[in-house]
């Protein structure tokens, strides 16, 4: 009998074939191929240069654009103010204009906000009522503390406060302005010891979806706009001599769309203070803010189809012989073929993938669009995760085509299970529940290992396949994967004999 390092050493002697490891290169070629097509086709649409996208203290791709009434305020002190409503209208896209109804989107917002001058993406801490979510504590742009639920009016009016004492931010909120509750704290390292403290308003785009193909749905984006009004504004640590100033974070009041609603911006009367804006502050990665790493993986589909087919045929021609030659295929046998099978692919895999992701995120970035950045952690998890997609897919397709024993009949099952799935949840064909189910249950959701895009609660967008959001988290993705991987190979080795009768057999043979 030979020993276990014999026959991985038979079963790799037979895959080297000239036509597997073609194949092999190939795949790869796909993958890198197709990635960086993908990336010299993507240029800016502007003329000129393009204005760089407002990044965050992380660096990362942030939305910040709302008015602004601010002054200046020191190293420790606060701001306390009564709102007393908040309004807002939302306007119906073209050619229907002058469809402006009342309303506030979930996400509007109004305010007081500490933040690190007026530049777009520089730290802040903000208080706020929202449009459906009640009071919120906010922080450079990705964190969100709950407060109390509720709305806002005259005759129910809310207090807002937020302190600064060094980095440290504190929200508190009160009903009748005596009785304070805390709503959150924050640390925004290296503020600078004067920043610029205020009210503001802001409202996110109305997000509404439209049926498309069999039951999916695309986006379609309302303007919006929300207004607060506030009284009893206090404001305590602030240098003598300041005066309060409007300004708007981000451009307003430029685009058509606002030339039929209120302009934005801030109107003192009477010791009321209205402040009217649009916009958002929060991250811009889950609203296309930028082109996330993952879409130079769009040969990945084809890739694995490649995987697939040499995978299969690996072990069916072995039965092919089988019944030429007589030795059975066995336990063992299958068992090196799968090992060998997946450490290819694996390598296949992560040679593919690490060429294709920096390479092709370079050429985007050239062409003058944002590319939603990723923590190293981030990717090398997207690239080690894919290659393991590759070797799991290679080891089902063994495990296929050892069950059915016919090339055809276990490629065709191998592409219905894997690349169907993957490809028809890419496009928004499928109702957005039908196409989160496919990837939940079927091996496609091995796919889960590229995504870096993160679906927030504080952000409206259409999180669902097509816009690349997964339903399971990457590593529960290579979990059903592996599961269904280590499934099938363990029923065709259950139907194979224990011993290896060919062991004397000359590698030739093969």
């Amino acid at each position: 009998m030979l020993t276990t390092s014999e026959l991985l050493r038979r079963e790799w002697t037979g895959f080297r074939r000239p036509g597997r490891l073609i194949a092999m290169v190939a795949a790869a070629l796909a993958v890198v191929t197709i990635g960086l097509l993908y990336a010299f086709g993507n240029h800016a649409s502007c003329d000129g240069s393009c204005p760089a996208e407002p990044t965050g203290p992380d660096g990362s791709l942030v939305n910040d654009q709302f008015a602004f009434l601010h002054r200046d305020l020191g190293e420790n002190g606060s701001i306390t103010v009564r709102m007393t409503s908040m309004t807002g209208t939302i306007t119906y896209p073209p050619p229907d204009h002058d469809q402006i109804v009342p309303g506030l989107v979930p996400w509007a917002k109004a305010g007081i906000i500490i933040k690190d001058g007026v530049r777009q993406g520089s730290s802040y801490a903000a208080l706020m009522l929202t449009g459906d979510h009640g009071v919120r504590m906010q922080y450079d742009y990705r964190h969100d503390i709950a407060g109390s639920d509720g709305g806002v009016s005259a005759t129910s009016p809310r207090w807002l406060r937020l302190t600064r004492a060094g980095d440290t931010i504190t929200g508190y909120e009160s009903a009748d302005g005596e009785r304070w509750a805390k709503v959150g704290t924050a640390r925004l390292s290296g503020l600078p010891r004067t920043v610029r403290v205020g009210l503001f308003a802001t409202s996110p785009g109305d997000l509404t979806l439209r049926p498309v193909g069999l039951g999916g749905a695309t986006e379609e984006v309302r303007f919006t706009q929300a207004g607060a009004t506030f009284d009893n504004v206090v404001l305590k640590g602030a240098p003598s001599g300041g005066r309060w100033s409007g300004d708007a974070v981000g451009e307003m009041n430029r685009t058509d769309w606002e030339k039929y609603h209120k302009a934005s911006g801030a109107v003192e009367e009477g010791g009321t203070i209205s402040v009217t804006g649009t916009g958002d502050i929060g991250p811009g990665d889950a609203e296309g803010g930028g082109r996330p790493v993952e879409r130079t993986l769009g040969g990945l589909a084809l890739g694995l189809l490649v995987v697939l087919v040499v995978a299969v045929r690996f072990v069916t021609s072995e039965y092919r012989r089988e019944a030429a030659y007589g030795p059975p295929v066995t336990r063992r046998t299958l068992a090196a073929k799968a090992v060998v099978a997946g450490a290819v692919t694996f390598l296949t895999g992560l040679l593919a993938v690490g060429i294709t992701i920096p390479v092709g995120v370079a050429i985007v970035r050239g062409n003058g669009i944002p590319v939603i950045g990723v923590s190293v952690f981030t990717g090398v998890r997207v690239v080690v995760g894919t290659a393991a997609v590759f070797a799991l897919t290679a080891v089902l397709a063994v495990a296929l085509g050892a069950l059915l024993r016919r090339a055809w009949l276990a490629i065709l099952a191998g592409v219905l299970a894997i690349a169907v799935p993957y490809v028809v949840t890419s496009f928004p064909l499928l109702a957005d529940g039908l196409s989160q189910w496919l990837l939940r249950v079927t091996p496609a959701a091995g796919f889960a290992a590229q995504q870096t895009l993160i679906a927030y609660p504080q952000v409206v967008a259409h999180y669902v396949p097509s816009t690349g959001y997964f339903p399971l988290p990457w590593w529960a993705g290579i979990a059903v994967l592996c599961a269904y991987a280590v499934m099938l190979l363990g029923l065709a080795l259950n139907r194979l004999p224990h011993s290896d009768e060919r062991a004397g057999q000359p590698v030739g043979w093969r």
